[in-house]
């Protein structure tokens, strides 16, 4: 498809006055939620830009890349304008989508919840501790609404078993494991998004937020935990919960074999609750992001993971990277409350 050079956005949406929480309006309509998306590369080519094409809850209103190329050519394929800056983008939706490294949507998500914007945002927040905090600070000050896309949370298969196990006692002992091809050479991970931030920390940064949110909404909030790794290959985690409950991860994205494994036991007084949760339907998670994200949008309802639950799982990986750094001793880790 030939490439199409950045458009000019269309009418800003009217923005009425919702102010009570401090913070700026938030733009409301009636019908599908006018999304725009920031980014271009895999992920928002093959999951953002087509979930807010293919549904009736949101609509795809344009596109932003620091690669105006790309943006062109991915907006051209969804017949919606490419965006030569992020500010006018935002002017033209009522709500972001974010699918750019964690330090570019820290930075961006700010301006956009300063603006009203709700926010669609992925995993991690940002690439430390501190962006996922200025990111969270922000949206809760501006009072808009967000959602994270922990995948897996929003899977039939995990929300089932959670929900199975909200009434039993705590479990004493935990273990889970998370383990892909993904990151291997050939790997459904492209090229070009090996580099950069998954190059440096993807194990633990890329699928650590998938493994420790399930584990952690499984046995209780974790409180303090210690991280070793096989340098490249895997992160090993060992975490304490509130409660007492101990537990043992293993993370790793480059497992030969086809597939994925995603485990999770508890132990203790009650038989054994096992959850294996390798496939997910990824037309139904999506769809359950999208419907979700509108809900929170035009009627407040709050979505499965929002800001407040990314960022503690963003202060988790803070405590492993801190661990890391400090002789794999065990790091306590702050509640997050909004």
């Amino acid at each position: 498809m030939p490439e199409v050079g950045p458009q000019q956005p269309g009418p800003t949406p009217p923005v009425p006055d919702r102010r009570a929480s401090g913070g700026p309006a938030v733009p409301v309509g009636r019908g599908a939620v006018r999304v725009g998306l920031a980014g271009a590369g895999q992920w928002a080519a093959g999951m953002h830009a087509p979930l807010h094409s293919a549904g009736a809850e949101t609509e795809l209103v344009g596109i932003w890349s620091h690669t105006p190329a790309r943006a062109a050519e991915l907006a051209a394929r969804h017949g919606v304008p490419a965006f030569e800056h992020f500010e006018d983008l935002v002017a033209a939706s009522e709500a972001v989508d974010f699918a750019v490294p964690p330090a570019v949507q820290a930075d961006l998500a700010v301006t956009a919840a300063r603006a009203g914007r709700a926010l669609m945002l992925e995993k991690p927040l940002g690439a430390s501790r501190l962006d996922g905090e200025r990111l969270h600070d922000a949206a809760v000050t501006a009072g808009v609404p967000t959602l994270v896309a922990f995948t897996r949370r929003y899977s039939a298969g995990l929300r089932d078993f959670l929900s199975s196990i909200a009434d039993r006692p705590g479990p004493t002992v935990v273990s889970g494991r998370y383990a892909h091809g993904g990151l291997l050479p050939g790997g459904f991970v492209g090229e070009r998004e090996r580099t950069g931030w998954r190059a440096d920390g993807g194990v633990l940064l890329d699928l650590g937020p998938h493994l420790l949110d399930a584990v952690d909404a499984a046995a209780g909030p974790v409180v303090a935990l210690r991280a070793s790794e096989v340098p490249g290959e895997a992160v090993l985690l060992e975490t304490e919960h509130v409660g007492g409950a101990r537990g043992q991860l293993v993370a790793s994205g480059r497992f030969g074999g086809d597939g994925s494994v995603f485990e999770i036991d508890l132990f203790g007084h009650e038989p054994r609750a096992r959850f294996v949760g390798s496939v997910i339907d990824p037309d139904a998670v999506w769809a359950r992001i999208r419907a979700e994200f509108a809900a929170a949008v035009r009627n407040g309802t709050p979505p499965t993971v929002d800001v407040t639950r990314g960022l503690h799982v963003q202060r988790l990986l803070d405590a492993a990277l801190r661990s890391l750094a400090d002789g794999n001793r065990f790091q306590e880790v702050n509640a997050c409350v909004s």
